[in-house]
């Protein structure tokens, strides 16, 4: 019997959900329940009524099941799975960066550690970011943390002067740049671009995206999960995506007459090609490894989830 086999058949006999974000390895998607974005994964991991959940992302997403489903398992594959953003702001940061500012709502991005989550006001994700501030009311300060990129379009999106942006980034969508993007444009002519708003190149072409092109040419930034729900309802053919590479796989099986074409081929995140068949067997045959969060910690962080399941 395969890898794959054995895991679809073990989570059967031991009641286990899987979850895996589209960055994840194409075998890991395969053996997936549920595969999407960190909005749409923390959703299913409150939803379930499986006793375990074997999240196959990276730690801080683990994290945030466990403090949505605190009477269930959640197990990770490899606990060394972690976040270059994540680790770019401590809750000792946060709550020194929040007595310069009294007063001031702090606004999450979900790629931060449980105890972060729990100093602030809302967590958030890309997809929701720019509803969440403009529901906070003008008169208040924001402090945005930790992405700088996700931070400075937000501000673009909701004309808010009053914003203070941590100075955090993702390695990988960092490393995505304008010259990388227009190179690939310049080769196929008629793709759209869908751009993920973590791109260190986002400042450089706001103003266009904000008027819905980029040099003349179709753009769409979003979420991972926008960008999945587009590409299946757009009639375009060809589309440059500027994201993690891992998505491509799933866009290419949903959409099989379309080409996807990366902005950049080594835009791969090493923690999240870290979970692997053999470690996710392992975790499910073994209970390896258990993801908890400490009480407190979690109900305070349960405050800011929440907030940030509740705005779409």
């Amino acid at each position: 019997m395969s890898l794959k086999s054995e895991i679809l058949k073990l989570k059967k006999e031991k009641d286990v959900v899987i979850l895996a974000h589209n960055y994840q390895i194409p075998d890991i998607q395969d053996v997936a329940d549920y595969v999407g974005d960190s909005l749409g994964l923390a959703r299913q991991a409150a939803k379930t009524d499986n006793n375990t959940i074997l999240f196959c992302g990276v730690h801080f997403m683990a994290e945030t099941a466990a403090i949505i489903s605190p009477h269930k398992k959640v197990l990770i594959p490899d606990l060394e799975a972690g976040c270059s953003l994540s680790d770019t702001i401590t809750a000792e940061q946060l709550r020194k960066w929040k007595s310069e500012h009294p007063g001031a709502v702090t606004v999450g991005y979900v790629n931060t550690t449980a105890e972060v989550k729990a100093e602030l006001d809302y967590c958030c994700t890309s997809s929701n970011a720019v509803n969440i501030v403009k529901a906070i009311p003008d008169d208040k300060q924001v402090l945005f943390l930790p992405d700088m990129f996700l931070g400075s379009y937000v501000s673009k999106m909701t004309n808010r002067k009053n914003m203070y942006i941590w100075a955090g980034e993702c390695h990988v969508h960092a490393g995505i740049k304008s010259q990388d993007i227009q190179e690939k444009l310049n080769q196929y002519a008629k793709a759209e671009f869908l751009i993920h708003p973590e791109c260190s190149c986002t400042t450089s072409i706001m103003y266009d995206v904000a008027v819905g092109d980029y040099k003349g040419r179709q753009v769409q930034m979003l979420s991972t999960q926008g960008m999945m729900d587009y590409v299946k309802q757009s009639k375009s053919q060809d589309f440059v995506i500027a994201t993690e590479t891992g998505i491509l796989y799933r866009m290419r099986q949903q959409n099989p007459e379309k080409r996807f074409i990366p902005a950049s081929e080594t835009a791969e995140c090493q923690y999240m090609k870290m979970i692997t068949l053999e470690n996710a067997y392992a975790s499910l045959m073994e209970d390896k490894y258990q993801v908890t969060v400490p009480p407190e910690i979690a109900r305070k962080a349960r405050i800011a989830i929440d907030r940030m399941l509740s705005i779409s």
